[in-house]
């Protein structure tokens, strides 16, 4: 039986709070970096994916890492487990040829 995946995403003021919660969330679970993105107003977000156990401790980090990082600030955040086929089809949040190298497999 395959591991159920989840999705996570943090969204911050500046560049260097996604930063440290890129770094922070890889070293903190076993997940991968699916995208990253400028939003809007100097707001940047960066989306993980990876089994829900997984992901949970990952974002715990990324969410404290932001928000340590000088001037970070956490705009907003969500994790989405099991999220369905119609959301993976339709948002950016697919495994690309680019993240596939780092992926990790159970």
């Amino acid at each position: 039986m395959a591991q159920q995946e989840a999705v996570g995403v943090i969204q911050t003021l500046g560049f260097p709070g996604v930063l440290a919660a890129a770094d922070a969330m890889v070293k903190g679970g076993r997940v991968t970096i699916v995208f990253f993105d400028k939003a809007e107003s100097g707001q940047f977000m960066v989306v993980i994916r990876g089994g829900i156990s997984e992901v949970n401790p990952a974002m715990e980090a990324g969410l404290a890492a932001a928000s340590k990082a000088y001037g970070g600030e956490v705009v907003t955040h969500y994790i989405v487990p099991n999220p369905p086929d119609n959301v993976v089809g339709v948002l950016p949040i697919e495994y690309t040829e680019t993240s596939a190298e780092f992926r990790y497999q159970a």
